[in-house]
């Protein structure tokens, strides 16, 4: 038994200390005997305006991160899932494998990122060709677009909202995210993926892909699902996408 409150499993989260929307997704998906203990990554100044200030963000993130992982570790949680994405896409897909070895032998502990929990729901969902979104500035969206390019998917199209801090992309309505979608959206589009862990998207992603009868992959919805079937966790559940209630 890992303890009392997660007795399948205790999961790690690493979050940036602006970000108010992962954990809120994984307890709402409720799935039974899986806890998780956040480690904050300490963000003194959310300015994201512009690429100098997205990459001055990234700098606040790389600088805090140890300590993070550090507090989240105190718990003996059994996996780290990375509640933050950006970073994980950075250098593309051996930027990606880079950052999961360092955080694997700093710690010994199996991890989940958000670059590599897209990947894995895309080829689970057999897609190729998707379009993107983010809440990123430019200069972000072409280190995703990089990724996915690297990973083998045909990257029809990606949209950054340019949220001017990271407090900012919670505020993100389902209003304007529908209609990014729709303008991503087209025949020629096999998934929607939404990358940035602080948009609010997991329930609407359910609505749209009834709606678009296409999968609609909610970064939050992957890096949990990607948790638990790694740590042999079956469960289907409800209300947060078709990846989490069908594979």
């Amino acid at each position: 038994m890992t303890n009392v409150v997660g007795p399948r499993a205790l999961f790690g989260v690493v979050v940036p200390s602006t970000n108010t929307v992962v954990e809120h997704d994984y307890w709402r998906a409720g799935v039974d005997g899986v806890a998780f203990r956040a480690g904050s990554m300490h963000i003194a100044d959310p300015s994201m305006n512009g690429d100098a200030g997205f990459e001055a963000l990234l700098v606040q993130i790389r600088a805090s991160i140890d300590t993070a992982v550090r507090d989240a570790l105190t718990a003996e949680p059994d996996r780290l899932v990375m509640g933050m994405s950006a970073e994980t896409f950075w250098g593309g897909v051996e930027g990606n494998a880079a950052f999961e070895r360092r955080l694997r032998d700093a710690t010994g502990l199996p991890v989940t990122t958000g670059a590599s929990a897209c990947r894995a729901a895309l080829e689970t969902l057999g897609v190729r060709r998707i379009a993107v979104f983010s809440p990123y500035q430019p200069v972000a969206d072409v280190e995703v677009g990089r990724f996915f390019t690297e990973a083998g998917f045909d990257v029809a199209a990606i949209t950054g909202l340019r949220c001017a801090t990271a407090t900012d992309i919670a505020r993100v309505e389902d209003a304007r995210l529908r209609e990014v979608v729709g303008e991503l959206d087209g025949p020629g589009v096999d998934a929607i993926v939404q990358v940035g862990t602080n948009l609010s998207f997991v329930g609407l992603s359910e609505v749209l892909e009834v709606e678009l009868g296409k999968p609609v992959v909610a970064i939050n919805a992957a890096t949990l699902w990607h948790a638990l079937r790694e740590h042999g966790i079956t469960d289907r559940v409800e209300g947060s996408g078709s990846l989490l209630r069908e594979h």
